[in-house]
């Protein structure tokens, strides 16, 4: 079977994307595959290079990243709700003439048309956060 995810929650206030990378793993490792997984709302945060957790806790965007890149999982974040929250890629800092930018290698900016390409391409389309 072929999923995609819609992660909305952010890192440190939800548990929608740790329960969306359980979720991932165990899907992976059960013989199924993932194609995308859509970042929106507060969940784009889960795509910042610059978050630092305390050393207690999971490291979501770090664990989002090794597991998209392993497994070659088209992770797409919404450009809308990314530059709210302050995430960009270089191409975005560049036009909006900030000082840097903060997008995760392995994660690309993008739509909602993306997410509706995943309720049509795929089979399941799972979601986490409200």
């Amino acid at each position: 079977m072929n999923y995609a995810l819609a992660v909305y929650g952010a890192t440190g206030n939800s548990q929608a994307g740790q329960t969306a990378l359980s979720f991932a793993k165990a899907v992976l490792a059960s013989g199924h595959s993932i194609s995308r997984i859509f970042f929106y709302q507060d969940g784009v945060q889960n795509a910042s290079s610059l978050s630092n957790p305390p050393q207690d806790e999971v490291n979501l965007p770090s664990e989002w990243q090794a597991l998209v890149q392993q497994h070659g999982i088209d992770a797409v974040v919404c450009i809308a709700a990314a530059l709210r929250r302050g995430i960009v890629d270089a191409g975005e800092a560049e036009r909006y003439q900030l000082p840097a930018n903060n997008l995760a290698e392995g994660f690309e900016l993008s739509g909602l048309g993306q997410l509706l390409e995943s309720l049509i391409e795929t089979d399941r389309l799972i979601t986490f956060g409200a």
